[in-house]
């Protein structure tokens, strides 16, 4: 077995010939903190075949400068590719471009779509490059097989379904709301603690047009007065797109700043997350139920006397209590849900059936509410630039695909046809 052996001068590591670099070896411990994080020990463990000099201070310099999203793709994608390379009896590091294409082809075949393909192309010439190695991805071999992936499963990538104010409208002032709509959703939306949250936080989210993982990082100080006294603005620290946290602020309407207030006040958050879990007990009711003659009591039961005693009815009941924490990221695809099956059950989405309910729940997701906000905007007359400034968006390729459809409707050719009629 292979031994890391750490050079005190250089600050570097090697990777053993072997083919099972060991993780710790004799010289000490990687907890995460020290040069390189939790990337060093990941690496050093790669199958490998040969001597590779690892630079931790690289390796450091490169986590400081990656988002969290991005480190935990680059160490989920890379354990998965060691994993089949060790399967497969192949070398993860260096790899042969024979190899990652036959990766891309296993992965394909198991359904990964071809945006992930690429994410885990990417992942391994990250790899490549931060150990000085040569990139195998950029060989022919590879760009052709995954080019071959794309022209056989198409490249277009599976949208989250939207989430309008008004639903699927061409006008968004004049038009009534129909379909499902983000207006009736807050309406059905009820006063207890969970309808107040809810209806704090969908109202906030189409806003926005915060991701996920960015809503859940609302916190009470974020929340900023604006010119307009009803309306507020909102600090964003940092995002997906803002990796170097620049910040960013974005606009709460009336209508939002009324909703998280009335969530705020009953929920008696002053500070820290603004969106939380909400505990949910219920009590079932409980008839009367008389009492018996003590005198009727004989042996054990003397000394229990007192469950003898008649008790009285007990109404049914809920309790509530909220959580410390802020939500996870992975609970508002599930929340948009609910509130949509809730509405539904009101008869608050009289224009849906049961049918057109489930498909609309199958493609839900906690990206909706920014997907519907883009085609609002889209469809309100906004320019590409302002959509663009409004999501914080820095590339006008994803405001343009999640306005596709719409664009198809309301494009030349759609304008054209409506007055052939």
């Amino acid at each position: 077995m292979s031994v890391h052996q750490p050079n005190p001068v250089s600050g570097t590591e090697t990777l053993g010939s072997a083919g099972h670099a060991s993780l710790l070896g004799a010289a000490g411990r990687h907890d995460g903190t020290g040069a390189g994080g939790a990337l060093v020990p990941l690496i050093t463990s790669l199958r490998t075949a040969e001597q590779v000099v690892v630079d931790a201070g690289l390796l450091e310099a490169f986590q400081a400068a990656a988002s969290k999203h991005t480190l935990a793709a680059l160490r989920s994608d890379l354990s998965a590719f060691d994993l089949w390379c060790r399967q497969h009896r192949r070398i993860t590091v260096p790899a042969r471009s024979e190899d990652v294409a036959d990766y891309l082809k296993r992965r394909g075949g198991q359904g990964a779509r071809p945006a992930s393909l690429a994410r885990y192309k990417a992942s391994i010439a990250r790899l490549h490059q931060l150990l000085g190695l040569i990139d195998p991805t950029t060989a022919p071999l590879v760009k052709l097989t995954l080019a071959a992936i794309r022209k056989e499963k198409g490249v277009a990538q599976r949208q989250a379904a939207p989430l309008r104010f008004k639903g699927p409208v061409s006008d968004i002032e004049r038009d009534l709301a129909r379909g499902l709509n983000l207006r009736a959703l807050l309406e059905s939306c009820g006063e207890d603690l969970v309808g107040l949250r809810d209806r704090a936080l969908l109202s906030l989210a189409y806003d926005t047009g915060l991701r996920a993982s960015e809503l859940v990082a609302v916190e009470v100080g974020h929340i900023l007065p604006a010119i307009d006294p009803d309306a507020r603005l909102l600090a964003i620290p940092r995002s997906k797109s803002d990796s170097e946290g620049e910040g960013a602020t974005a606009f709460l309407s009336p209508r939002t700043v009324r909703a998280v207030k009335a969530w705020l006040d009953a929920a008696e958050i002053s500070e820290g997350a603004v969106f939380r879990r909400v505990f949910v007990r219920r009590y079932k009711a409980r008839a009367r139920i008389p009492g018996r003659d003590l005198a009727t009591l004989s042996g054990r039961e003397g000394y229990h006397w007192r469950k003898a005693l008649p008790q009285p009815a007990v109404a049914a009941r809920t309790e509530y209590s909220v959580g410390d924490a802020a939500l996870h990221p992975g609970s508002i695809g599930p929340i948009w849900r609910a509130i949509i099956r809730r509405a539904f059950e009101k008869g608050a989405l009289p224009d849906l059936t049961r049918d057109d309910l489930e498909h609309w729940l199958k493609r839900i997701s906690g990206h909706s509410t920014r997907v519907g906000l883009n085609q609002d905007l889209f469809a309100s007359g906004e320019d590409l630039a302002g959509i663009m400034d409004a999501l914080r968006w820095k590339s006008p390729r994803m405001p343009l695909v999640y306005n596709r459809n719409l664009a198809a409707e309301h494009g030349a050719a759609g304008r054209l046809m409506r007055k052939l009629g």
